[in-house]
């Protein structure tokens, strides 16, 4: 990942470095100095290097100093021209956060028909017509499959679940390109810039059942008021929605979440503390009778662990350890409100009310 871009003798100088221990400097988008993966990725570092003056052709020796450290993450450097102090500072995981990374030059393209489709399909977009279409499309299929109350039902959960992931998009300062419905696949936030570290991946995706949850208790709490069964089944159903989104099973949200707090830990006792916090929660989930949950938490959580050895390729920042505590419990209080949620409105004894956990029992 980008720790540090600064300007040196009117061109980017550019330090991409991973936990695997490999580093590279950029000078204006060459390499010129750096050191393979070794395993040591954390400590002092000096990376020394030649610069040509474009100017007078004068050949200049350069020098940069940094200490480096992931879990917690700090960064300190100092840049030496001609041993000279030319600049230094520091960086911290909220720079990392808002950093937009390096834009590669745009190769341009002959003219062709798929070119030009995809040049109308940018117009479409640019004239939001392409969210209108879907959101006619997805009101008319939900409403052809159930009925309209329903289909409008299942599309304000959609929207108020993608607008969580907005919202945290924005919160890291990501511009956001809108809430795109997709008939029969639910729903899509789309952001514009990528993240950085493993706290915003976290925050992004647990955002939207978390805003979900929001909407499930406010639905139980119109339920209890109004003693309108329309509500409760809002609440039920948009539980089981948020919840299946939850699941350790990527590209869902769960799935995020897990592979975030797992691909952070270092040591062989965190892994082994975080596959016992998921067996944990496989056990709850099949004495509690959910068996279709127990069963793709496990199945997520084994795909998760075996592409854990690759967490050192990642560029995204890790969680230190108060972040792997704080996603951990965020996760799983989302998680048990949706069931309990779902649990409570089951033991109605209204058969409509009890079909989510009933598919969960499955």
């Amino acid at each position: 990942m980008e720790l540090l871009n600064i300007d040196c003798l009117g061109q980017p100088l550019r330090l991409e470095a991973s936990m695997a221990g490999w580093q590279v400097l950029y000078w204006g988008g060459q390499p010129v100095a750096g050191k393979n993966a070794d395993g040591n990725a954390e400590g002092d570092f000096n990376l020394s290097f030649q610069l040509t003056d474009g100017r007078t052709g004068e050949t200049i020796p350069c020098e940069l100093r940094f200490s480096l450290g992931w879990q917690p993450f700090h960064f300190d450097y100092q840049l030496k021209i001609a041993d000279e102090l030319l600049t230094d500072g520091e960086r911290t995981v909220k720079d990392i956060e808002r950093q937009q990374p390096v834009v590669e030059p745009k190769v341009p393209r002959q003219f062709s028909m798929v070119g030009l489709l995809s040049l109308g399909m940018k117009l479409l977009k640019s004239a939001k017509v392409i969210k209108v279409v879907l959101a006619g499309a997805s009101l008319a299929a939900y409403s052809w499959l159930f009925s309209l109350e329903f289909a409008l039902s299942l599309i304000a959960c959609l929207v108020v679940h993608e607008y969580g992931h907005i919202r945290a998009m924005q919160h890291f300062g990501m511009k956001t390109k809108g809430i795109y419905l997709i008939p029969f696949m639910g729903g899509l936030a789309l952001g514009d810039a990528k993240i950085n570290t493993r706290w915003q991946d976290v925050v992004i995706s647990l955002m939207g059942p978390f805003f979900g949850l929001g909407m499930s208790l406010l639905a139980l709490i119109a339920y209890w008021v109004t003693g309108n069964i329309f509500f409760a089944g809002i609440a039920a159903f948009n539980s089981l929605l948020n919840l299946f989104n939850l699941l350790p099973i990527l590209p869902l949200d769960g799935g995020h979440v897990l592979k975030s707090i797992s691909f952070s830990m270092n040591s062989i006792a965190g892994l082994l503390l975080c596959g016992a916090g998921a067996g944990l929660g496989v056990l709850i989930s099949y004495s509690f009778g959910l068996a279709l949950l127990g069963f793709l938490l496990l199945i997520g959580t084994g795909e998760i662990f075996f592409e854990w050895k690759q967490r050192h390729q990642s560029h995204l920042l890790p969680l230190d350890r108060y972040g792997q505590i704080v996603s951990a419990i965020w996760y799983v209080v989302t998680v048990a409100g949706f069931c309990a949620v779902m649990i409570y409105l089951a033991g109605t004894g209204d058969d409509l009310l009890a079909l989510p956990l009933k598919i969960l029992n499955s």
